[in-house]
């Protein structure tokens, strides 16, 4: 009798952590197609489809260093790129979705291929009334760590403008 209810126990904790594996991985390939949707959405120049994948408080940081919008700055930032017809295409050529253990709140890496070439994203996704939402991204571009003195000697002079703008502006 033991062993029945031994073996039952181990049955049932392996369905438990199967459901639970498959579950997240259903939530995972969820995030990735939101997150798919939402490029297209912005290759396709469909502006509401674009930003209704965002929620209300997203927060959109692009590849130059004042490039730090929330939701209504960036709709502003993007529209004329939308209205003209051509805004970005990104396509994810790798994904890394990551659950939390508190229910509602995810994470991601992507690689992407753009016009920039190679770029990275990396985000937050958060659940508001049962669909994933965009609360975080951040675009940068990747750049091989054998050119990295290039790119320094190359933003050099606007960094040093921008650094000494925000340590005045900060005082």
């Amino acid at each position: 009798m033991k062993n029945i209810v031994n073996s039952l126990l181990i049955v049932s904790l392996f369905m438990i952590n199967t459901q639970s594996f498959s579950q997240n991985n259903i939530e995972e390939k969820e995030i990735s197609s939101i997150l798919d949707i939402w490029h297209q959405a912005a290759a396709d120049t469909e502006f509401e489809t674009y930003f209704s994948h965002m929620s209300d408080d997203a927060i959109f940081i692009g590849t130059d260093p004042t490039e730090n919008w929330n939701k209504a700055a960036f709709k502003t930032f993007s529209k004329p790129y939308f209205d003209n017809g051509k805004a970005w295409s990104f396509t994810a050529i790798e994904r890394n979705v990551y659950l939390s253990k508190k229910e509602g709140i995810a994470w991601f890496d992507e690689l992407l291929d753009t016009q920039m070439k190679i770029c990275r994203g990396s985000g937050v996704l958060e659940k508001v009334k049962g669909k994933w939402k965009i609360k975080h991204y951040i675009l940068s571009i990747a750049i091989p760590n054998e050119h990295t003195k290039e790119i320094v000697d190359i933003k050099k002079s606007f960094d040093s403008r921008l650094i000494t703008e925000k340590v005045k502006g900060s005082k």
